[in-house]
């Protein structure tokens, strides 16, 4: 019933398939990643010599720490929102939770006030996000992303020598190979892979406005900014040393910039797919007891394409609009941010669901060569291009108009090509290797290119 009853599709309809972002972006993930941030910055503050007040903690304490992150519970995160309802404030009732968590533990008692020690709320959430994003992006995001561009390499090497024919503006062109085609793919998916792994997330912790007043007040013969800038990098973070009281986002905006771009390739990935599927050059693999249409039995429809069409597109939307207004804050912080951060994961969620549906359509396509062939028997005038050009190496006076009149508009024949390539004065060499060309065996490099990606 929670499922059927959801509102969002993403816990609906299709939460089997995001399993694996739920622990990043759920409301327990965000508190898990915030908690994991105070429990470090307390580690780090009781590590540092020059706080007399905090003295080292012993290594009981020390594992106490860790284990209460590792055992973090979705139920313990409830306790976290029970405390909320009272305090209206999310990150103060997590402060809470971990005094009471830790309250039978004399080391953390009687150091209980360095808890959340010189921090604003958004210290430990702009940390706590970018850690969402990082370990989002490197364990599931990416390597399903590297599942698409390995099968679509399997399909290029595989289909490197199938000629077919193009379609330039929707019209008979030059003839490549389907193997070329899926290496197009593959080199702009590798280019966007690069763009979304080498986003380097930033971090700060640096108070109310990003000038460590408050800190400089308890301390203020210690370099807070060095000491901050150890924190953030040992969290595997990039130091932010400018900032408001919000870390500014722009790093976030990159990633979700590269994400929408590498999801607009998937989409026309994806239309031209549809689009040989409907030519004929595909044929799709039939799943047992699947049915295309409730009327036409005869139908085996291109839904994983469209669906993964229709996701990337949502995701897009989501992730533009994140993009476009994080980086934008009025004077030192609104809170405009707080509730669109949330919905980080739902972008990220339709963006994984547009990858699965890719994924599972590309297992089940099988290339028809005796149509790819029809298509190219039934268009010799393609061949008016090559002709013209070695007409043009010869000296030949309106080699392009010539071929205009033979072929504009109108098939020609294989016959209609002998005839005119046989007319040709050039040399007999070149004469007999026009007339050996084939639609399908004028494919240039494309078996070479594909081959090699």
């Amino acid at each position: 019933m929670p499922s059927i009853t959801s509102l969002s599709p993403l816990d609906g309809r299709y939460a089997g398939k995001l399993d694996a972002l739920r622990p990043q972006f759920s409301e327990y993930g965000l508190i898990r990643r915030r908690l994991q941030v105070e429990l470090e910055w307390l580690k780090a503050l009781a590590a540092e010599p020059h706080f007399a007040e905090i003295p080292p903690f012993s290594q009981a304490t020390a594992d106490e720490l860790d284990s209460l992150l590792a055992s973090f519970s979705p139920q313990q995160a409830v306790e976290v929102k029970e405390i909320e309802a009272v305090t209206n404030h999310d990150v103060k009732a997590l402060e809470y939770w971990i005094r009471k968590r830790l309250a039978s533990n004399a080391e953390v008692t009687r150091v209980a006030e360095f808890i959340h020690f010189a921090c604003t709320s958004e210290d430990i959430n702009n940390l706590a996000h970018a850690l969402m994003l990082q370990s989002s992006r490197d364990e599931t995001m990416l390597p399903t992303l590297d599942k698409v561009v390995a099968r679509l390499r399997e399909l290029a090497h595989e289909l490197a020598d199938l000629p077919m024919m193009s379609r330039t503006h929707g019209q008979p062109a030059t003839p490549t190979t389907l193997g070329k085609e899926m290496a197009n793919l593959v080199h702009r998916l590798d280019r966007a892979r690069l763009a979304i792994a080498r986003v380097q997330l930033l971090g700060k912790i640096n108070g109310a406005v990003g000038n460590y007043n408050a800190h400089l007040a308890a301390y203020p013969d210690f370099d807070w900014e060095c000491f901050a800038r150890a924190f953030v990098e040992s969290l595997g973070l990039e130091f932010n040393p400018y900032t408001i009281q919000i870390e500014p986002h722009d790093a976030m905006a990159e990633l979700f910039d590269a994400f929408a771009r590498a999801n607009l390739i998937l989409v026309d990935l994806n239309r031209d797919v549809w689009g040989y599927i409907s030519l004929g050059f595909f044929k799709q693999k039939l799943k047992a007891g699947e049915i295309g249409s409730s009327t036409m039995p005869h139908k085996v429809n291109p839904i994983d394409f469209e669906n993964s069409e229709g996701n990337l597109g949502l995701a897009n939307a989501m992730l533009r609009h994140l993009a476009e207004k994080l980086p934008a804050s009025r004077w030192q912080r609104d809170l405009t941010d707080s509730t669109v951060l949330r919905n980080m994961g739902v972008a990220l969620g339709y963006t994984l669901l547009g990858y699965d549906s890719l994924l599972r359509g590309l297992s089940k396509l099988e290339a028809d060569p005796e149509r790819l062939r029809a298509d190219l028997e039934a268009n010799w005038e393609l061949l008016a291009e090559p002709v013209q050009t070695v007409m043009r190496r010869y000296g030949i006076a309106n080699p392009y108009e010539k071929l205009k009149e033979l072929t504009r508009g109108k098939r020609a024949s294989r016959e209609d090509m002998r005839l005119f390539i046989e007319s040709l004065e050039i040399p007999a060499t070149a004469r007999a290797e026009l007339l050996e060309l084939t639609p399908w065996a004028y494919t240039g490099m494309a078996a070479k290119l594909a081959r090699r990606i």
